[in-house]
This record gives C-alpha cells, sequence and structure tokens, in this order.
C-alpha cells in the first residue's frame, strides 16, 4: 500500500515479453499493488505513464527506440510525476547511474528474488528507501570515482551550505543507510529521520534520496 493506504499502482516498461510476465506475476501475487498497464518501448512507456498515472514505473534501461534513461528524463518531467526505478541486468552500468543521476529513485536487477521486488517496488512507492541500497552506494562510488568529476567544485558548493548535523545525514545517505540504520547511527527515531531528509531534499532542490547519495559521493564526503 502506499502512504495514505491506497494500492500501489505499477506500471511496466520492458522490451522483453517474458520479463512484462514475469514482473506481473511477482507483483500482483504480492497483495497489495496492481500492474496498470505495460509498455515494450520508452515511448510508449511516457504515453503510458502520461495517461494511466501510476505510482512507480519499473522501466528497462536498454531498449529500441526510446531508451529508458531518456523514458526516465520524461516521466519525471510530467506533472506529479510517479517514481521511477531502472530494470538492469547488470550490477555497475553507466546508463542505471545516468538514470539515477536524472531522479530514478534506484535499481533492480531482474534476476531479484521475488519477495524483494515486491518490497523494493513498496519502498519505492513510499518514497523512504533506495533500491537495492549497498549496491546502489557501490555503483554510484564506482562511476563518480572512476572520473575526475568536473562537478566536485559545484557539489561542495551546494553542501557547503549544510549544518553539521545535515551534512551528517547526506553521508548516511551516500553510504546507502536506510531509515532505520540513520535512526541507530543518529541516535534517534526514524520519524525524525523522515524529517532529517525531507527537509535535506528541499534544501538542497534534490528529487530523492537516491540524488542525495550521489551528491555525496561527487562533493568527496565519503573519501578517506
Amino acid at each position: 500500500m502506499t502512504g495514505d493506504g491506497r494500492r500501489i499502482r505499477v506500471l511496466l516498461v520492458d522490451d522483453e515479453e517474458l520479463v512484462r510476465f514475469g514482473l506481473r506475476t511477482v507483483l500482483e501475487a504480492a497483495g497489495d499493488m496492481d500492474v496498470v498497464g505495460e509498455a515494450g518501448d520508452g515511448a510508449a512507456g511516457v504515453a503510458a505513464a502520461r495517461e494511466l498515472r501510476p505510482d512507480v514505473v519499473l522501466t528497462d534501461v536498454r531498449m529500441p527506440g526510446m531508451d529508458g534513461l531518456a523514458a526516465t528524463r520524461a516521466i519525471l518531467a510530467l506533472p506529479d510525476p510517479p517514481q521511477v526505478a531502472v530494470l538492469t541486468t547488470f550490477h555497475v552500468d553507466e546508463y542505471v547511474y545516468a538514470a539515477l543521476a536524472a531522479g530514478a529513485a534506484g535499481f533492480l536487477l531482474k534476476d531479484t528474488p521475488p519477495r524483494q521486488i515486491a518490497a523494493a517496488v513498496r519502498a519505492v512507492a513510499d518514497g523512504t528507501a533506495t533500491l537495492s541500497p549497498a549496491v546502489t552506494a557501490g555503483l554510484i562510488a564506482s562511476y563518480v570515482g572512476s572520473r575526475a568529476t568536473p562537478r566536485r567544485a559545484e557539489a561542495l558548493q551546494r553542501v557547503a551550505a549544510l549544518s553539521d548535523r545535515e551534512r551528517e545525514v547526506l553521508v548516511l545517505l551516500g553510504s546507502g543507510g536506510s531509515n532505520a540504520e540513520l535512526a541507530g547511527r543518529l541516535f534517534v527515531s526514524e520519524a525524525t529521520v523522515k524529517t532529517y531528509v525531507s527537509r535535506l531534499l528541499t534544501k538542497l532542490d534534490l528529487a530523492n534520496r537516491t540524488q542525495a547519495a550521489i551528491l555525496a559521493h561527487e562533493a568527496g564526503l565519503l573519501e578517506g
């Protein structure tokens, strides 16, 4: 269920019919979500997202025509957009990193066990957690760390206005911490963590926790 008690509406975008069938089977068996539509390419996915207004879009990254990266950008540009999570076969993929930087809430490996797929969709629908946090953090670190980052100066300027507490929260988000893990490290309740994260995202003009993690790595806050 979503935070307001509604069933979670999911749109599947993948050029492989078998993948869509498997995801639909898993998600509809979860009991609290409905697959409201399917699309076989990015352009059809954007059109379906505009028409069906799902809560979550699961989109493949590599598709003919409009790929998942372009589709992610277009979907997130819609009025009151859904959350987007990208599907991939690989743990480390520059297309996935680009999708995360564009605003996707996280990514999901296609061979993820069924129970974890449903849990991940709930998490992204609720907006309280990234998908596969440790792997997402590893991907971000890999792609930020493997480049001389011309964005370092801009990232440092953005985080300079943060308080010590806000910077601490940003570092924990950069490491892929869940709300429970952040609460334990900060010695506060999970409700307080949600407030901290929400204020931090607003202050930095970020769409989600994943973008916060990317900023933390680009600023070098997790180095050393």
